[in-house]
């Protein structure tokens, strides 16, 4: 049963110049104050610190003054311990260019429409500014930090930690009393930098910022990206030398299962359990929001546990007593799984899945050689350091389970503690010799059924998913084979994995009636190039009978009384609806992205970043207007595109460059052109450049 899945039992064993202005607003726009939509100025913005005034701080720099007078030399690369951050200020940058802005991360903040105008919001993005700090006087009540955390890569690679990222506050978007952390990443050194440079390059920027706001909008749980800068003095070497560029970020935590793994490395007990408190206290709020347990083994159970257990309450009896430590593992694992489902419903792989960048929360995070699978092929990486096939899209789920039993490891003595867990000599001395057999057993039995939980909600909300994506009211036993067919077709038949359900979304039942039609209407499923040839008229016959399968499923689930000759019926229309809302036109597969560093970083032109980010935040649109600010530049005199690579200044002037007003012939021709393009974004990847694997160095 979906064995694409790969969950096998085995899994759980033990100066360069733009065109557009400086200030990120097009040159043409009034330099009169800024519009605003509802929401805060950044001044305004709520901000707290509740991650440093709750978790100790580095030793050898206690508090913001002492990092503040401290020479950056002194603050490290260094061995920290005892501590899960250290203060630490970003490096002033000169003239930064403030690129691009996701709107939706500004309204999700609480940041009213048009602050990212301001000179303050470019001057936080870029890390010029620190809110809550008087650089003068040298006090405040903020001051920003950078995590020191661990990670196994396989093998255990010891302390890493944010060695180019700093925290600058947190803020609850009074709305939805969501808090979010904002960060820097690529703002310079820290102690946690080891070897590197503290720096982030252009092109692994633009990629972080992109598919951050993507994730989002297909409804996967991911961290953010606020806004993307660069860095036009910042010279970077990597395979080669690179402009560097700062991402602003933000997610509800940035605490990763790497951070509990240095704690347990260093056997730091204590802070072990003050982290875990931390963990479900302000991060999941509260003890009460964990996980009940569960009262059997199967998979039905698993779906939505009661919650709302006391802290102090242990469950069950002897070797099946669950504490709130175990409640709050099974929370952590559960996120993930849920995550999981929905990278592998999206066809979403992260490249690089280590402890260190695995969330707590369950986010998606720390983008590197990400990729959206084109042609269905479970064995694809986009890493091409991952020679062993470790990230590939088929072992996700076993790598993340392997991740989730080093936390295990980690949390194993508080778990298997029991009623115990709070007895003053367990607090004081931790497993002492006669609780250690029980405290052995009971870890394990907690583990064991994690396991079976993490299968089981990965796979009922992959079902869930993919039910609705084949527009269908469930996946069951007697309907899980045809999603595994429609796999194995879809990875003999070469198809690309997103396009098949978007080109299925738009098919009518009245179309599939007919064997002959079905066959070929199959043809719509191909590429360009049509089906392999070493299969030929065979891929439509089986594509044909897949589709009648399909049919009769839709057929089943038809509202009312449907009948076979009523497949034109509103219920119909309604559930292609439905599905054009869950499989999106517009996916920003690698192809899109290197189009979009080529112009930003050698045309100089960050109009098309701003198309693919609409297009992004809005992936199920059939067609985009955008703003005019995404626009091509076109020549205001002739109507042409300006293709010129000749900075701020062009030889054919456009209207964005030269501050004048576009023609309407000029807006045309750039509508057009976009038009084009966004197609050739939604149409079938270039042959060779489909499954492209990319960089590890960023």
């Amino acid at each position: 049963m979906l064995s694409r899945l790969r969950l096998q039992s085995s899994l759980y064993g033990t100066s360069t110049a733009f065109r557009m202005g400086s200030g990120g607003a097009p040159s043409g726009r009034s330099n009169g104050p800024p519009s605003r939509s509802a929401g805060l100025s950044l001044l305004d913005l709520p901000k707290s610190a509740i991650f440093t005034s709750k978790l100790p701080s580095d030793p050898d720099f206690p508090t913001p003054v002492d990092s503040d007078r401290a020479p950056r030399s002194q603050l490290g690369p260094r061995r920290v311990k005892a501590a899960l951050y250290t203060y630490v200020r970003p490096e002033k940058q000169r003239e930064p260019d403030l690129l691009a802005v996701s709107p939706a991360a500004l309204r999700d903040l609480g940041l009213s429409q048009g602050e990212e105008q301001t000179e303050l919001f470019r001057e936080l993005v870029s890390g010029n500014r620190i809110l809550g700090w008087d650089e003068e006087t040298g006090t405040g009540d903020l001051y920003p930090w950078a995590q020191c955390y661990g990670g196994w890569h396989g093998s255990w690679a010891d302390q890493l930690g944010d060695g180019r990222v700093m925290s600058l506050f947190e803020t609850t978007n009074s709305s939805t009393n969501v808090r979010h952390e904002l960060q820097l990443k690529g703002a310079g050194r820290t102690p946690y930098s080891r070897f590197a440079d503290g720096n982030a390059v252009l092109r692994s920027s633009v990629r972080e910022f992109i598919v951050s706001e993507a994730l989002h909008a297909l409804g996967i749980p991911t961290t953010r990206a606020l806004a993307l800068t660069l860095l036009p003095h910042k010279r970077v070497v990597r395979e080669r030398t690179e402009p560097g560029a700062i991402v602003a970020r933000f997610a509800q935590s940035w605490l990763r299962i790497g951070t509990f793994d240095l704690l347990g490395a260093r056997r730091d007990g204590a802070l072990i359990r003050r982290l875990a408190d931390y963990v479900a206290e302000d991060v999941f709020g509260g003890w009460h929001n964990l996980p009940a347990k569960l009262p059997d083994k199967s998979p039905e159970s698993a779906r939505d546990p009661p919650r709302g257990i006391a802290a102090s309450s242990t469950e069950g009896s002897d070797i099946e007593q669950e504490n709130r430590y175990a409640r709050l593992y099974r929370e952590i694992v559960r996120r993930n799984a849920t995550t999981v489902a929905a990278w592998q419903a999206y066809g979403f792989m992260n490249g690089v899945l280590n402890t260190d960048n695995t969330s707590l929360s369950g986010l998606s995070m720390d983008f590197g050689p990400f990729a959206f699978m084109d042609n269905f092929d479970p064995a694809y990486t986009p890493n091409h350091d991952d020679y062993g096939l470790r990230y590939s899209y088929a072992n996700q789920p076993s790598i993340i389970w392997w991740n989730l039993t080093r936390l295990a490891e980690t949390l194993g003595e508080l778990i298997g503690a029991g009623c115990h867990v709070d007895d003053d000599d367990f607090i004081g001395r931790g497993v002492g010799d006669g609780l250690t057999p029980d405290v052995v057993q009971r870890a394990k039995a907690v583990i064991e059924r994690a396991g079976n939980e993490y299968k089981a909600v990965l796979t009922t909300e992959y079902k869930r998913l993919m039910a609705n994506r084949l527009g269908l009211k469930l996946l069951g036993q007697e309907r899980d084979e045809l999603l595994d067919s429609l796999l194995e077709l879809m990875e003999s038949l070469e198809l690309d994995f997103n396009h098949f359900f978007r080109r299925l979304s738009n098919l009518g039942l009245a179309e599939t009636t007919e064997f002959e039609s079905r066959k070929a209407i199959a043809e719509r499923f191909f590429h360009r190039d049509g089906a392999p040839s070493v299969i030929g008229e065979r891929a439509r016959e089986r594509l044909a009978e897949w589709l009648g399968s399909w049919r009769q499923c839709l057929v089943e689930d038809l509202d009312g009384d449907a009948r076979e000759d009523q497949v034109d019926s509103p219920s119909d229309e309604g559930r292609k609806r439905r599905m054009k809302a869950v499989n999106p036109k517009f996916t920003p597969r690698n192809w899109i992205l290197d189009e979009v560093i080529e112009q930003v970083e050698h045309r100089h032109d960050r109009t098309m970043l701003l198309r693919v980010l609409h297009m992004s935040l809005h992936p199920f649109d059939d067609e985009w207007t955008f703003p005019v600010e995404a626009l091509p530049l076109v020549s205001s005199s002739t109507g042409t595109t300006d293709t010129t690579d000749t900075g701020t200044s062009s030889s054919s002037p456009g209207w964005v460059d030269s501050g004048t007003t576009p023609t309407a012939t000029a807006t045309a021709t750039a509508r057009a052109q976009t038009k084009e393009e966004a197609e050739r974004f939604c149409a079938d990847p270039p042959k060779a450049k489909r499954a492209t694997q990319c960089s590890c160095s960023s």
